[in-house]
């Protein structure tokens, strides 16, 4: 019996069940692993037949795991990541012909400053690959790696853990934004920075960016007038209320700088650099398509901003 009823599991139906663990939507799983939507419920519908058990059950836009999945999970995830890391890690990837979605933990930041340039990097070495990004806490970063919910996070992440991987690009300093129009030259004065009304960024709930330890340190004081956790709203607060200003990652403020609404000025005293870093967890270590995206990002980005696009 035993023998039988592993032979009415097709080991594929395990990939439909991984997909929808992740996505907890028939229609995004289906597109996750390249099934139609029709195929995809097929499957879907087989699994339940082999388990007993409706396995997914609608709660409100998403279809969460009953019980027995629940269970299930683990195994499930285990079983795939073994595929993942064991056997399909011993496969060649080949760019020109691989079809993929490449999943990246970044901030809106990280998106300014990367994607468009990474982006058309992929269109034009991999056409048939495309890039998700996701935007999470610090501290799931780890839980998603591990999962493969996502293949790589790019970002100062001062809290990841020591057991993912990690690789510096390039390190990154601060500057101050002021309106295009502002009086303010090369640096602005500590008199002007403590009285000019500022808006400052917080990232996903945490009270400060680290920079912002070095002002309070210094005993420098500040007229914070609205706090955000998107970097991409700043300039387009600047450009409505001309005496802003805001202190944000440079690599940023020279984005920010081509809208033509704002500059970018020396603040008032000198700010430590961060490490912007690749990191991954360890079980994908060796996965070819991965290896290939890691080392085409560190290629183009470790002497930001002078990228390397002659790939």
């Amino acid at each position: 019996m035993y023998v039988m009823h592993i032979r009415n599991l097709d080991l594929n139906l395990l990939v439909v069940m991984d997909a929808m663990l992740r996505e907890r939507n028939v229609s995004k799983a289906a597109e996750r692993i390249g099934l139609t939507q029709s195929a995809m419920s097929h499957a879907l519908n087989r699994l339940r037949h082999y388990f007993d058990d409706p396995l997914f059950v609608k709660s409100g836009q998403s279809m969460e795991p009953t019980a027995k999945t629940i269970a299930l999970q683990a195994a499930v995830l285990d079983v795939m990541g073994t595929v993942r890391q064991r056997i399909l890690s011993e496969t060649r990837f080949d760019p020109a012909t691989a079809k993929r979605e490449f999943t990246l933990c970044v901030t809106d930041m990280g998106e300014l400053v990367f994607i468009p340039t990474l982006l058309a990097l992929i269109r034009k070495l991999a056409p048939l690959c495309s890039i998700r990004t996701l935007q999470v806490p610090a501290e799931q970063i780890e839980s998603m790696l591990a999962s493969g919910e996502a293949d790589m996070a790019i970002g100062t992440y001062r809290t990841a853990p020591d057991t993912l991987y990690k690789q510096r690009l390039f390190l990154h300093g601060f500057s101050t934004l002021v309106h295009a129009d502002s009086k303010i030259k090369k640096r602005i004065s500590l008199d002007a920075f403590e009285k000019t009304p500022q808006i400052v960024v917080t990232l996903h709930g945490r009270s400060a960016v680290p920079f912002d330890n070095i002002f309070e340190e210094k005993g420098i004081k500040r007229k914070v007038v609205m706090k955000t956790p998107h970097f991409l709203i700043v300039p387009l607060l600047i450009a409505h209320q001309p005496d802003l200003i805001a202190t944000v990652p440079t690599e940023l403020a020279r984005v920010f700088e081509e809208l033509g609404n704002v500059r970018a000025v020396e603040p008032p005293l000198e700010l430590p650099s961060y490490a912007i870093s690749q990191h991954w967890h360890p079980l994908f270590h060796h996965e070819p398509a991965l290896m290939w995206l890691r080392d085409l990002v560190k290629k183009t980005f470790e002497n930001y901003p002078k990228l390397q696009l002659d790939q």
